[in-house]
C-alpha cells in the first residue's frame, strides 16, 4: 500500500511540474534564459583564462 501511495505521489509531482514547466505565464521567462548563451553583453572573448579556476579542489 505505501509503494502505491509514493506512486500516486510522485506522479502527482510530475503532473504538477510539467503543468508549472508549459504554463503560458513562465514561457516569456524560458525564452530569456534560452538566449543567454548568445547574449552578447559579456562576450567570451572577454573572458581570460586566469578569470576562470582550474576546478582542482585546491581552493
Amino acid at each position: 500500500m505505501l509503494h502505491s501511495i509514493g506512486t500516486v505521489l510522485a506522479f502527482l509531482a510530475f503532473i504538477a511540474i510539467c503543468i508549472w514547466a508549459y504554463s503560458p505565464s513562465k514561457k516569456k521567462q524560458f525564452d530569456d534564459a534560452a538566449q543567454l548563451p548568445f547574449d552578447e553583453e559579456f562576450p567570451a572573448s572577454q573572458h581570460k583564462p586566469a578569470d576562470i579556476k582550474a576546478g582542482n579542489g585546491d581552493d
